[in-house]
């Protein structure tokens, strides 16, 4: 197998696992976690920074998520998933302009 299809393979396969893995959070809550699709507060502050700013994340905002509801195992498999989530879609966008880039640098195609 080539070294780039391992890579995607082993990308694909991370994926699965945070989504779909034995977890203390539903799979629900993972799923919107990957997604940022939406938590209520103090939650949503929480998955937003990870996204955002990763190096705010404070004590505060943990402390804030976990009164809402959460368990510290639950909160830890959120801002997993929140963080591969956001790296998936920037490993997509990567793709997607290296192989429009790949293309463009073609004999032949126009500009």
């Amino acid at each position: 197998m080539p070294d780039e299809d391992k890579k995607r393979a082993a990308h694909r396969a991370l994926v699965d696992r945070v989504l779909n893995g034995e977890g203390r959070a539903s799979a629900e809550q993972r799923a919107r976690a990957f997604s940022n699709d939406g938590f209520s507060p103090p939650l949503d502050a929480l998955i937003g920074k990870v996204l955002d700013r990763p190096a705010q994340v404070t004590e505060v905002d943990l402390a804030a998520a976990m009164a809402s509801g959460c368990t510290e195992d639950q909160l830890f498999e959120l801002v997993v998933c929140a963080a591969v989530g956001q790296s998936a879609r920037l490993y997509d966008a990567g793709l997607a302009a290296l192989a429009e880039a790949t293309v463009k640098g073609r004999p032949g195609h126009a500009t």
